[in-house]
């Protein structure tokens, strides 16, 4: 059993997600992890077998500068415009499917935010080049080279000079198994059963560090035995009641073992 520590806060680039590449880490011969999970306000505990992916993506719209008391044509203000709706448009769809059926979780759908806009030079004055970042966290059943795709042509229908580039760009990663095919989840959820522990199986809405686990073929389940607990995450008076936690060490001293001795 090995405990990790890494910088999973501000990603996981420099650690994690190295690390599993390196020989060190193969010499440990890692048969599975067990990672962070989140918590539950009902009598449910959530357990993770994947994670959405991360795609940050910047795009850049150019044009024709001058001043502002101008209609000038072709400018980037104009094919900027264009990208946001096509991006807000596509939101939209993914929050009325969310919507639409309660079965469904944030990590069913993909989730798309305007985080930043930048460009212009002053006031009076048409820039020559405005950006527009979004943060696209694709679902798990979405085609990578098709949404690309799609993206490319939006640029292509904004108008010409209009580019992005990835800030972050997450690969597709096959969700652990959660079957008699994989004998780790066989254990878990045989511990689950015997402590009579109601589970609902979820897709993760962040990122956590099992997707660079699971990019190697290690399988990964995100569990933290906090039932009855509110979502706090990194919010202020987040809190665990003691009941809770004390309930959760004894889950673990049985399910650490199990999955351990497969």
């Amino acid at each position: 059993i090995y405990i990790n520590f890494t910088d999973e806060e501000i990603g996981g680039h420099d650690g994690m997600e190295k690390f599993v590449l390196t020989n060190e880490f193969k010499a440990l011969n890692i048969g599975f992890a067990l990672d962070e999970g989140m918590a539950n306000p009902t009598d449910e505990f959530i357990i993770f077998n994947g994670e959405r992916s991360i795609w940050q993506m910047h795009i850049h719209c150019t044009g024709q500068p001058g001043h502002g008391s101008l209609l000038i044509p072709n400018t980037a203000g104009e094919k900027l415009r264009y990208i946001i709706d096509k991006f807000m448009d596509m939101r939209e769809e993914q929050k009325k499917i969310l919507e639409s059926d309660n079965k469904l979780t944030i990590g069913d759908v993909t989730t798309i935010n305007l985080t930043q806009i930048s460009g212009g030079v002053q006031s009076n004055v048409v820039p020559e080049k405005l950006t527009v970042v979004f943060d696209v966290r694709l679902a798990v059943t979405v085609d990578h080279e098709e949404f690309e795709n799609k993206v490319t042509q939006w640029c292509k229908e904004a108008g010409d000079g209009v580019m992005f580039e990835f800030e972050q760009k997450n690969p597709n990663v096959e969700c652990t198994k959660l079957d008699k095919s994989n004998p780790y989840w066989v254990a878990f959820k045989g511990v689950c059963d015997e402590l009579e522990l109601k589970l609902d199986c979820r897709i993760f809405p962040g990122g956590t560090d099992s997707r660079y686990v699971r990019r190697v073929g290690i399988p990964a389940i995100g569990f933290s035995p906090m039932n009855n607990t509110p979502v706090l995450l990194h919010d202020h008076d987040e809190f665990l009641r003691a009941d809770i936690y004390l309930r959760g060490i004894e889950i673990y001293e049985k399910l650490i073992p199990a999955v351990a001795n497969v």
